[in-house]
């Protein structure tokens, strides 16, 4: 009998969780051993018992997936983590990857796929869905034309909820942060994208598809 794969399955829809499971468990060599709908709920679960794989949404209430993911990598460099997300924009996956996730997946892709992925970056393999390698591979050709380029990933997080329209006070409960530390944040970001103010970072966001109009 092949070693069991156990995965983590980190979404805030339980529908979809149960579909995934089913999905994934009917391949045999694979067991959903625990299940998250927000952020917080992944790091617990995660420091409780780490699986072989994470498979986190970006999209989630609470810190968010990329904060999921630095919290559990600083806890384990190692852990082997793959974005299942709606989100295929390279910003999005060039975020995810320098927060220390092994893989990224567009929900768009077949679930055949997603079965292949689990099962590479639980070995210990780099997973890039095909269509999304070869966008961030024509992104890396161009060079750093994206104004996101320069933000680290706590930065575009806090850039992301600032454009959503979440506060200061907000974004530090989320992010368990001070107000003041956010604030610090909040101009940086602002100076290194060449803004004035949240209205106008609300608009970059639509514009460059990271947030719907």
């Amino acid at each position: 009998m092949p070693e069991l794969i156990r995965v983590l399955l980190v979404d805030d829809h339980a529908v979809v969780r149960a579909g995934f499971k089913t999905l994934l468990e009917n391949q045999g060599d694979i067991r959903v051993v625990a299940e998250a709908a927000n952020g917080e709920a992944a790091c617990r679960q995660f420091a409780q018992d780490p699986p072989d794989v994470v498979i986190m949404d970006l999209s989630l209430p609470g810190i968010g997936g990329l904060e999921a993911i630095r919290r559990i990598v600083a806890r384990q460099a190692q852990a082997r983590i793959l974005v299942f997300s709606m989100h295929e924009d390279v910003v999005f996956v060039e975020q995810a990857l320098q927060a220390g996730a092994r893989g990224y997946l567009g929900k768009s892709s077949a679930a055949s796929v997603l079965v292949e992925a689990v099962r590479q970056i639980a070995n210990g393999s780099i997973f890039l869905d095909p269509d999304i390698a070869q966008r961030l591979a024509y992104h890396k050709t161009k060079g750093a034309d994206s104004p996101f380029d320069g933000l680290s990933t706590r930065e575009f997080e806090i850039f992301c909820l600032l454009a959503e329209g979440l506060n200061a006070n907000e974004i530090a409960q989320r992010l368990s942060l001070s107000c003041k530390t956010v604030a610090n944040y909040a101009t940086q970001i602002k100076n290194k994208l060449d803004v004035g103010t949240v209205a106008e970072l609300a608009r970059l966001a639509i514009r460059h598809g990271i947030l719907t109009a």
